[in-house]
């Protein structure tokens, strides 16, 4: 039996109008497939207010708009029709009829359970146990999660990597400074982007930008509050059109993380002309390649060393440039598409 004319749903009740992170890989991979007129029908699961994040190819089946445990519950719905079901975030619906697909975006649950409650933690541990065990095949999003996917549960992944999100581009210099004024930033600076929750780690990157005399600013929820590091520079929540150009306007930017499933917050720095440090941990080592400095340990004279050399060494900054201009110029979401439709294909076929 061919994959020609039949139905797919994606599972995407995380998707939320202009979010990041899981949401991009819903977002960008229900446009690239949708896209590439494959005689299928597609539909998705989101809630109510996010319909208008969907392209107009993609049926939308609407739940509440929820969070949480309500959220999870939603989720847990069968919809009829669906030839193929695609969890775009782990977890299937009882009883789904049809092939089933699950994407695991990392294992964090099981492996730095200190960064959820225990009540949550334990329960998404259950879930993500369910519907793994259950689905017929598992994706992950880098080489690092599938390998934890099959330490921990036996299951083999296939592994489709991410892609920057569409937003992403190289700002011109007259963006560049009217972020630099807006935000009132300095000269130089080192910059991380993102919400402060416990498996990031930016204080150590505050402490090497003290030790070398120069600017550490942070921008994302809670960064104006006083878990910042101390002596940083918070911003707070960044309106999502500046990033590129806030970017681009950083000597570096760093991405201090614990964990991470794949890593694309650095990717996309990459792709908006930054250069890029980064912990080596998870799946960053995978996301970045070439195109960034991987830190090895998140102790303050290896961060230290890295940024002395590229807040010193233009050409250094360059060369990282350049690199990572193919880094990035490999990574599509076409590709993700493509790769993501191949496993439709072989529950199709019966391979």
């Amino acid at each position: 039996m061919t994959g020609r004319g039949r139905t797919v749903v994606w599972g995407a009740l995380a998707l939320r109008p202009g979010g990041s992170g899981v949401q991009t890989y819903q977002r960008e991979l229900i446009h690239a497939t949708s896209a590439l007129h494959t005689g299928r029908r597609f539909a998705a699961v989101v809630q109510a207010d996010a319909v208008d994040e969907l392209p107009g190819a993609v049926a939308a089946i609407r739940r509440p708009v929820s969070s949480g445990a309500a959220r999870a519950l939603h989720g847990l719905r069968a919809v009829t029709g669906a030839d193929v079901f695609h969890s775009l975030d782990v977890d299937l619906p009882l009883g789904q009829r049809g092939a089933t697909v699950s994407t695991v975006h990392d294992m964090s649950v099981f492996d730095t359970p200190w960064a959820f409650g225990e009540v949550r933690a334990g329960g998404e541990r259950a879930l993500l146990r369910r519907s793994i065990r259950r689905a017929d095949a598992v994706i992950a999003v880098s080489q690092f999660t599938a390998e934890r996917v099959l330490a921990l549960t036996g299951r083999h992944a296939t592994v489709t990597p991410l892609a920057p999100a569409g937003w992403v581009r190289v700002p011109e210099d007259h963006e560049v400074d009217a972020v630099r004024a807006k935000y009132g930033l300095p000269e130089r600076f080192i910059l991380q982007l993102g919400t402060l929750e416990p498996r990031k780690n930016p204080h150590v990157v505050a402490e090497a930008a003290r030790e070398l005399g120069i600017p550490m600013v942070l921008g994302g929820a809670g960064t104006d509050g006083p878990d910042r590091p101390s002596g940083s520079i918070g911003l707070g929540y960044v309106d999502g059109v500046d990033v590129p150009a806030l970017y681009r306007a950083a000597t570096v930017v760093a991405y201090a993380s614990r964990y991470e499933g794949f890593g694309l917050p650095p990717l996309e720095a990459m792709a908006c002309g930054a250069v890029v440090a980064a912990s080596a941990v998870g799946g960053i080592p995978e996301s970045v390649g070439n195109g960034a400095v991987v830190v090895p340990r998140d102790t303050v004279e290896n961060w230290t060393s890295v940024l002395r050399e590229l807040v010193e060494d233009s050409g250094r900054r360059s060369e990282l440039r350049r690199a990572s201009e193919d880094v990035v110029g490999m990574r599509t979401w076409a590709h993700v598409a493509g790769e993501t439709l191949s496993v439709y294909e072989s529950l199709s076929s019966g391979g």
